[in-house]
């Protein structure tokens, strides 16, 4: 079967269907029709139109009944068949007009006013009808269209009277209209068309962004969780001062880079809806000073980074990972732009549009400022002050975009108030919720009493991260035994227990959903903590996990001493069923 003659079936198929669904309305429609018609020009003809409408509507039917039928079930179609189906529409659509003909040459006024109307109506009907298979519109409209231009030139040819030509030039006019609206209806179509195309189009782009972003945020957290795994074990050895100064650079770089993955995962994720805010109680000015602090070191000589609280709660329930996100890309904007001067961080509490109170976070700074146009569109991806603000101090004009963005997700608002040349304040207001007060520390052991003669079964496919979490732990006293995939980790947990399961996501053989899935059915290990340490760092992935019963998520590139606290949390919470066993 040819390409075209493909199509043109396809097409047949759909109209089909189409008139299949609606022949119902047709013979409903032709019931009004033939009522009306009967009133206005009482006698046997509109009685014998109907039936006739309702015999060749049924045998239209019966025709187009092999078009119905799946195009994968259903042999090709015959051309004589084809013909046929097509020549139907044409008949009944012809034929449904017969009436109005019947009643513009032997009713009154108002006979050939509803003859105009009702091949109107047909018109609107049979358009709306085929809005979605357009190839079937000369079939059944040009019957229509020959009687609604036909009938009131035939009458200002064969009848000399002013009114009836008075009524063949509104019907004239109304054909006009009639065209036109018709002319409309093909271009919302044609427009309809391309605009599920294109939204076709960037679903089909989204998906594939989507599995990019997931393939080159794995392929680069890989060898970043090297980088930054080495970088902090450097720093628990004895360096010289410029050993030290390197690590530092070392450490600066990959905090660099992985704030840039970040940046696009987050935008990526938010575009697309699938980041969710999870809530949790934290020390607030615990999370500001700390903030203050770390950026601290990284402003300009001569300038003053404090911590001003005013007012603001002890602890409070939100995101605390993204409330520390926006928090360290407002320092982090004010850093880059203040040379002198100072800046200060405050507080406090506000109250919202609708009356609710609120938090409300300023990062006032004494830098360059902005003028209203800069201020307008900082808050746009990828925009920054001007050219040149990204090769002075680098960085993709994502952070503010991104921070706005998160607080919008959390219910509130990021604005800024700036005046050019004499600096900027950038306003976070979130909803203020109020969390109970922290329980009593306790006494945390140290490391090393913490982790001695732990079981650890590490299911990790690259040599260099088995390496790492390897000299993280052993020095500790844990007992690290190594899985090259996921396969193998199943087999190692069949033949001894373990007090915790460290699992990577893309492993050759196995990988560790699937694994972490045979782990649980069954064997000394079924209850044992399952930890994700993987590269895989979407929501999507943390569901995956969660559906096998996985509920620690630790995303590579990963800190030592995150490492050690999970994996003792774990050991420590799994002690009661060891000591059973």
């Amino acid at each position: 079967m040819t390409n075209d003659r493909a199509a043109a079936e396809a097409a047949l198929r759909a109209i089909a269907t189409t008139r299949g669904k609606d022949l119902g309305v047709r013979i409903g429609f032709a019931l009004f029709i033939g009522t009306v018609g009967w009133l206005l020009a009482p006698g046997p003809v509109p009685l014998l139109w109907f039936a006739a409408v309702v015999a060749f509507q049924g045998l239209d039917h019966l025709i187009a009944a092999a078009f119905r039928r799946p195009a994968a079930e259903a042999a090709p179609l015959s051309r004589a068949r084809r013909a046929a189906f097509v020549a139907s529409m044409a008949f009944n659509a012809a034929l449904y007009s017969g009436l109005a003909v019947f009643l513009w040459f032997h009713g009154t006024a108002v006979g050939m006013a509803f003859a105009l109307l009702s091949i109107c109506g047909s018109i609107i009907n049979n358009a709306l009808q085929m809005a979605r298979t357009p190839s079937g519109l000369p079939a059944v409209l040009g019957p229509h269209v020959v009687f609604i231009l036909g009938l009131p030139l035939a009458t200002g040819v064969l009848s000399p009277q002013a009114d009836l030509l008075q009524m063949s030039l509104i019907a004239c006019g109304g054909a006009v209209y009639v065209l036109h609206a018709l002319m409309a209806v093909k271009r919302i179509w044609t427009t309809s068309r391309q605009m599920e195309a294109a939204i076709a189009d960037a679903q089909r782009a989204n998906a594939a962004k989507s599995d990019f972003l997931a393939t080159i945020s794995h392929e680069i957290r890989t060898p970043m969780n090297a980088v930054v795994a080495a970088g902090g074990l450097l720093r628990r050895t004895p360096l010289t001062p410029e050993q030290a100064g390197h690590v530092d650079m070392l450490g600066n770089a990959s905090e660099v880079l992985l704030g840039l993955l970040n940046d696009v995962l987050d935008l990526s994720r938010i575009e697309s809806g699938k980041l969710e805010v999870e809530l949790a109680p934290f020390e607030l000015a615990q999370k500001l000073s700390a903030a203050v602090r770390l950026w601290s070191v990284k402003t300009a000589p001569g300038v003053v980074l404090r911590f001003e609280p005013l007012g603001a709660p002890d602890r409070i329930i939100t995101d605390p990972l993204r409330f520390q996100q926006i928090v360290s890309n407002l320092l982090s904007n004010a850093t880059k732009f203040t040379a002198q001067g100072q800046i200060v961080v405050r507080s406090g509490r506000g109250v919202g549009e609708d009356g609710a109170e609120m938090l409300r976070i300023e990062v006032e700074d004494s830098g360059c400022g902005m003028d209203p146009d800069t201020a307008a569109r900082v808050f746009s991806s990828f925009e920054q002050g001007h050219s040149g603000v990204t090769r002075l101090h680098g960085g993709t004009g994502l952070g503010l975009a991104i921070s706005r963005r998160l607080a919008e997700l959390m219910g509130g608002s990021l604005t800024v108030r700036s005046r050019l040349g004499e600096g900027s304040t950038f306003r976070l207001e979130i909803p203020l919720t109020l969390a109970e007060p922290a329980p009593a520390a306790e006494d945390r052991p140290d490391d090393a009493s913490a982790h001695a003669g732990l079981r650890v079964l590490l299911a990790e496919d690259h040599p260099v991260n088995q390496q790492i979490v390897r000299m993280m732990l052993e020095p500790l006293g844990a007992e690290v035994t190594v899985a090259a995939n996921g396969a193998e980790a199943v087999e190692a947990a069949a033949v001894r227990p373990f007090d915790v399961i460290l699992m990577d996501m893309q492993m050759p053989v196995m990988g560790g959903i699937e694994a972490a899935a045979l782990i649980r059915a069954a064997g000394a290990n079924a209850a044992t903590p399952i930890l994700a340490l993987t590269a895989n760092a979407l929501a999507e992935h943390r569901a995956q996990w969660l559906a096998v019963g996985v509920k620690v998520f630790i995303t590579k590139p990963v800190e030592m001493q995150v490492l050690l606290d999970h994996v003792a949390a774990a050991a420590e919470a799994d002690a009661p069923a060891r000591l059973r066993a």
